[in-house]
């Protein structure tokens, strides 16, 4: 796992071992900027579910302006630290050891970001939780991006068909915003691609 382009090129990244913090891999993240490359230079960055903070720290070696990454895990935040220092890129970064929900009330009618990172762990409802939550404290700026990433139920060697069944609209409904239409209506979906199992879902908040 390394830093991909930018300032801290090449930089290689710790993270904790087992499948806790479960790393984008680097196929996957370079699909990420590459969807989102004209959106990080001088940018607020927000990732709630920071595991080694290398989404955030791409994005501030990319030209990003500052990066706040959020973590429950106190060792998984010792990580993003080390990590931070070891890129020379701890100057912009705000680090902490926090409940998502708990940041996000804190933050509520203080902050707004520009692009904001969601991979939670697999599996659980902390997707559509926090879209919730960040829609109804505002902390998404004017013109603001959120990449979502999430697991698909998929065969590694599905068919072409069965994959175009993934990114239709509900799928993505039931993924990214738990079947929720009343969340849905709050977010436009710019785009939904797999790569593997892992959805990658960029929404933009409504106004």
């Amino acid at each position: 796992m390394r830093i991909i382009t930018g300032t801290a090129r090449g930089t290689k990244l710790a993270a904790l071992e087992g499948e806790v913090t479960r790393p984008t891999t680097d196929k996957v993240k370079e699909a990420v900027f590459s969807m989102i490359q004209f959106d990080i230079e001088g940018r607020a960055i927000l990732d709630l579910f920071a595991g080694s903070g290398q989404l955030a720290l791409e994005a501030l070696s990319r030209g990003a302006a500052r990066a706040t990454m959020i973590d429950q895990s106190r060792d998984a935040v010792n990580i993003i630290i080390d990590n931070a220092k070891k890129t020379h890129l701890f100057e912009k970064c705000r680090i902490s050891a926090a409940d998502y929900t708990s940041f996000i009330r804190g933050a509520a009618g203080r902050e707004q970001y520009d692009v904001i990172f969601l991979d939670p762990p697999y599996n659980t409802d902390l997707l559509p939780s926090a879209l919730k939550a960040l829609a109804d404290a505002d902390l998404c700026a004017p013109g603001s991006t959120i990449v979502c990433e999430t697991d698909c139920d998929i065969p590694i060697k599905a068919s072409r068909a069965r994959k175009d069944e993934e990114i239709a609209a509900e799928y993505v409904m039931k993924d990214v915003f738990g079947g929720s239409e009343e969340l849905a209506d709050r977010y436009d979906v710019l785009k939904s691609n797999l790569y593997g199992r892992t959805r990658i879902t960029l929404l933009a908040p409504k106004k």
